[in-house]
């Protein structure tokens, strides 16, 4: 199987509308987004309304709920949306690509982890379409970079069982890929302002069981059968076991803005 070019996750639908299969894991498990870029969202988008673009199970949407924000999700996996709305989120289904706003406008469109299942041009076309002038495009990702035994575990392990597995798991995590692509896109419609990054350092620690929680939710295993990814599984909490029972986890998470009309 070939490997999926950094510049093209969105023709993989299958990869993409795979993370509903345990979507209560998914929720439980999945890191949220800084603070701070949160509140940073809310207060730079020139109201209170926002689109959520493959908004999952709602994780991005509570947070900005949270910050008093009116958020509308737009999800075409149908069992991340029912969760989402069972956990207070409005959600219509479908791609964004496809989906029909009926004529609404928006303050701000966000996507977290979601943006490169998007076409990248027609995504942001589409988002300056629905953006009221001087709106917010956000989209942002959760880098994460697990220490050399964990990282290596996981490789070894996946290759064993899946050695075509259509992504280069041993590449080491970074933004630049998913950033670049999603600029040019937003540059491609000439509708926005010049792509701006954010970007937040943090940590968090997490406990073998914890860990082995979320692995299951990430695209390298969602889709393998359960044997094969409990051998995985066995693998990572063996590494982390000879950390101690835990390791704290490097995230940086990074954001691409632009402003619809390129307004200040």
């Amino acid at each position: 199987m070939p490997t999926i070019p950094e510049s093209e996750p969105h023709r993989h639908r299958r990869m993409a509308e795979s993370f509903g299969a345990d979507a209560e894991r998914y929720d439980r498990a999945r890191p949220r987004y800084p603070t701070p870029l949160v509140r940073r969202i809310a207060a730079t988008a020139p109201g209170p309304t926002v689109l959520d673009v493959g908004c999952g199970t709602g994780i991005v949407a509570r947070q900005l709920r949270a910050a008093e924000c009116e958020v509308l999700g737009v999800e075409p996996d149908e069992r991340m949306a029912e969760l989402a709305r069972g956990l207070g989120t409005e959600v219509e289904p479908g791609t964004f690509e496809e989906w029909d706003p009926a004529g609404r406008t928006f303050d701000a469109v966000v996507a977290g982890q979601a943006w490169h299942w998007v076409d990248p041009v027609a995504g942001a076309a589409k988002a300056a379409r629905v953006l009221r002038p001087g709106g917010l495009l956000a989209a942002f990702w959760n880098m994460h970079e697990p220490p050399p035994a964990v990282a290596d575990a996981f490789a070894d392990a996946l290759h064993a069982v899946a050695p075509d597995v259509p992504f280069d798991v041993r590449a080491k995590p970074g933004p630049d890929p998913l950033l670049d692509t999603a600029a040019d896109g937003i540059r491609a419609t000439r509708a926005f302002g010049d792509p701006e990054r954010w970007s937040y350092a943090w940590e968090w620690t997490y406990t073998r069981d914890a860990w082995l929680d979320q692995l299951p939710t990430q695209g390298a295993l969602t889709r393998l059968p359960v044997r094969a990814r409990s051998e995985v599984l066995a693998a990572v909490g063996a590494a982390v076991d000879t950390l101690g029972g835990s390791f704290t986890m490097r995230y940086t998470t990074v954001a691409l803005t632009a402003r619809a009309g390129g307004a200040p």
